[in-house]
């Protein structure tokens, strides 16, 4: 009989090897020790206040694994062919260092209750790491936009040439989906911290655990209503799984960008050394290596999410062992996103933009919209006047020249309504001036979107 399992008093015939493989977690969630210990010191407080520990039992339980906390941080923690995964090995240490108190700690909790709890602690301190990083990569882009301002460069739809754009207006474009991510990882956070432990197995605590006071010692903000579905829910590491993904879009979207504007085809940035690799072959070569694995790890981070999904799918209430790959699912994705967002970051903060090479990208068949504006300022309602910006279009594509080089009179045939102060349209800046609502491209409001996030950033500390 092996009498070590936490489980295994009914059985009398040994865990076949196989099985022993595929059930064990410690290797995995062993990243988790030195929460399941604080949540233990917690729960062991908690038994001491409805007196089914004494003091010098709790005493013994919490400097016991504060033992055991040193010797994982440490590096000396010797893991055994019977620790099954973090909550058995921890208690099987504790029973090595002070005896028969460590096996009163278990009593009311089990460790569908304990793992999730481990998670959450576990998650609502590296995620605030996360948000860091974020942070980090959003403070990056607002520097160079900040100092990068009177750059023009084309904007792109269909990723065809559009309107004039500032470079630091496209710059903020990212970080403003960056700060839509940081949002969402605090709705998240604030979802998580809501305590599970005390829901025992499935049926709850039979001791009448003070719960509220030990989400209190735990820093935890409430606690579940619910036993049976506090130790099935796992809503918020595919919530957590699924923001992942949209952080890893984001970024796949802006290395997308700078893998198309680093090529010898448009040349509006060079990528650093430091963020590059060679050819093999090719001694010429300037390959985006950074660009091209964050856009590569940003689709793995989507499918981390919908592996997880699937496993939640069809799952029967409540705990169910398929919720083991949780924390594989958790650790995998937080470990690729700090990875990427860090990479992202240097990547940023050490290109070069090509000024001129943005500016001489545009021409002034970008200014059509400029046209029906002009027109429209002179009373022509829209629909008409981007039907006659079209004609002028048109006209100077069936003369084989640029639209700033037809004719007034040519101008004056499609409409009466062109005069001579049609040349002022035939310039950029002021192009890109005239989008001065909030939002726009002209230097105020990009200005103003550097300040909203600078003081955002400085608000969110």
């Amino acid at each position: 009989m092996e009498n070590h399992k936490l489980w295994g008093g009914r059985f009398t015939d040994a865990t076949s090897p196989c099985l022993e493989k595929l059930n064990r977690s410690i290797d995995v969630d062993k990243r988790m020790y030195e929460e399941d210990i604080e949540g233990s010191k917690a729960y062991a407080k908690a038994l001491q206040s409805i007196r089914l520990l004494t003091v010098e039992e709790v005493e013994a339980i919490c400097d016991g694994l504060d033992i055991v906390k040193r010797e994982w941080k440490e590096g000396v923690f010797e893991v055994l062919h019977e620790d099954e995964d973090i909550h058995t090995a921890n208690e099987r240490r504790l029973k090595e260092l002070i005896g028969a108190p460590a096996t009163k700690l278990h009593v009311g909790r089990s460790r569908n209750d304990q793992v999730v709890t481990d998670m959450k602690l576990w998650m609502r301190l590296n995620l605030r790491r996360l948000d860091e990083y974020l942070r980090n990569l959003i403070s990056t882009i607002l520097y160079r936009a900040s100092h990068e301002t009177e750059i023009m460069m084309p904007g792109y739809t269909h990723l065809q040439r559009a309107q004039p754009v500032r470079w630091s207006h496209y710059l903020l474009s990212h970080a403003w989906n960056l700060k839509n991510d940081s949002d969402r990882l605090g709705e998240i956070l604030r979802r998580i911290n809501v305590m599970p432990l005390g829901s025992g197995a499935l049926a709850g605590n039979p001791f009448n655990i003070d719960r509220i006071n030990l989400a209190a010692t735990l820093d935890f903000d409430g606690i579940t209503q619910n036993s049976m579905q506090a130790v099935s829910d796992r809503d918020f590491i595919a919530e957590f799984l699924f923001w992942s993904s949209m952080v890893g879009i984001h970024l796949s979207r802006l290395a997308e960008d700078f893998i198309i504007y680093s090529s010898k085809e448009f040349e509006f940035v060079t990528i650093d050394d430091s963020y590059s690799t060679g050819s093999s072959l090719m001694p010429q070569k300037r390959n985006p290596d950074s660009l091209e694995l964050i856009r590569s790890i940003g689709g793995s981070l989507f499918g981390q999410c919908c592996s997880f999904m699937m496993v939640l799918k069809s799952l029967p209430s409540t705990y169910n062992k398929d919720l083991q790959s949780d924390k594989e699912a958790m650790f995998t994705t937080f470990d690729k996103l700090i990875s990427i967002l860090e990479v992202t970051a240097g990547t940023v903060k050490t290109l070069k933009v090509n000024s001129e090479k943005c500016k001489s990208a545009l021409n002034f068949e970008m200014l059509a919209t400029d046209v029906a504006y002009y027109l429209v300022r002179k009373g022509v309602p829209f629909r008409e006047a981007h039907h006659l910006a079209g004609q002028v279009v048109a006209k100077a594509e069936d003369k084989g020249v640029s639209i700033c080089d037809l004719t007034l009179e040519e101008l004056k045939s499609i409409s009466n309504n062109f005069g001579v102060d049609i040349g002022k349209v035939w310039n950029y800046e002021n192009s890109i001036e005239q989008y001065q609502a909030i939002g726009g491209t002209a230097k105020s409001s990009v200005l103003r979107q550097i300040k909203e996030l600078n003081s955002w950033l400085e608000k969110n500390i």
